[in-house]
């Protein structure tokens, strides 16, 4: 195994980034733990990429301090901030073998030859490719070619590695499996990683900590439950949850359009619930509506219903063996706890 080096913390300090008119990234504070696994999330846009390249050193901050380690790194090119990246394109070259890929930073470094082949051999077993180093990477699969990216940034033994969508041009099966070993190679070698996603389902399967970013600012920092079960923001709620988290409008404390009360708190303007929260045909809960079945998706084991009540719609998650026709009347019902509440500025309500 690779020699471990420590791991290194990283302070965001009042970071921002514009073009002329364009902020691509609000003033943001943003502490990363030494040895987290760290996925900045949010829609295409939002300011996550930019983030990874100020932290990388690829771009210069409007204002603000990035620190690495205790070490203002703002002013340092790339070289010297000893980070690594894995990118979403795995930039390798046709021509080399997969050791020669693997090594070539180390050889523009002049890394003596026979150190160069040790660490080389020892990160290829790490990542399952020392079978495979004498291939050219077009006779590797997506996976394998992700793998000599990947094998390529750890055998610079760097503090921290950014990963800028590295598994988006894998097929679903692949990426769920390079998930799995991307989190536990993190946690073998307490590697400090910074992942950059848009898709929520890497984001809650791999990180320590969520930044979820909207239009280049700090909507939450979480743990992905935290972020699941309280989203601070009406964007949060709508963002994290397949299907995502219904968000109803209120008309004080009835769902607009219904006169149906539902034990909204004051200031609030809007109800949050989970589809998976909801029950159809409760009647003992003590938040009931009736409402109207709009459209069934049948999906095996589950059933999501999409049903009006007023001028809203709530989508219910059920079992597969619901059965009700379209336009029938049903009773929806959920307990307290499953109320999320947030104000006319969308953010939470405390409870």
């Amino acid at each position: 195994m690779p020699q471990q080096q420590p791991v290194s913390s990283i302070s965001l300090q009042g970071i921002s980034k514009h073009w002329d008119t364009a902020t691509a990234l609000a003033e943001t504070s943003l502490d990363i733990p030494a040895g987290s696994f760290t996925v900045l999330l949010g829609p295409s846009g939002c300011g996550k990429s930019t983030t990874l390249r100020l932290i990388a050193g690829l771009e210069s901050p409007s204002s603000g301090r990035i620190v690495i380690d205790g070490q203002d790194v703002t002013a340092l090119p790339p070289a010297q901030r000893r980070i690594a990246m894995v990118f979403q394109n795995y930039a390798l070259f046709p021509h080399l073998s997969v050791a020669d890929n693997i090594g070539f930073g180390l050889q523009v470094r002049r890394t003596p030859r026979a150190e160069l082949q040790r660490r080389v051999q020892e990160v290829a077993e790490l990542v399952g490719l020392q079978a495979l180093l004498q291939r050219k990477p077009g006779q590797l699969s997506g996976g394998q070619q992700q793998r000599v990216a990947l094998a390529r940034a750890l055998v610079s033994q760097a503090r921290v590695c950014l990963m800028d969508e590295p598994l988006s041009n894998l097929d679903a099966q692949l990426r769920q499996e390079m998930r799995r070993e991307l989190r536990e190679l993190q946690q073998r070698l307490a590697l400090t990683v910074v992942y950059v996603t848009h898709d929520q389902a890497e984001a809650m399967s791999m990180a320590d900590q969520v930044v979820l970013l909207n239009k280049g600012r700090i909507e939450q920092v979480a743990s992905p439950r935290e972020l699941y079960a309280r989203p601070a923001t009406a964007f949060a709620a709508r963002f994290i949850g397949t299907p995502p988290m219904n968000l109803a409008a209120l008309d004080g404390p009835a769902i607009r359009g219904s006169g149906q009360a539902v034990g909204a708190p004051p200031g609030a303007a809007w109800l949050g619930l989970r589809p998976e929260g909801v029950t159809v045909g409760a009647a003992d809960d003590p938040a009931r509506v009736q409402a109207t079945v709009r459209s069934i998706e049948y999906l095996g084991a589950d059933a999501v219903l999409r049903c009006a009540v007023g001028t809203e719609t709530l989508t219910v998650r059920t079992t597969g063996a619901f059965d009700a026709a379209v336009g029938s009347t049903v009773t929806l019902g959920w307990p307290p706890a499953s109320s999320h509440w947030f104000g006319a500025d969308e953010r939470r309500l405390p409870t």
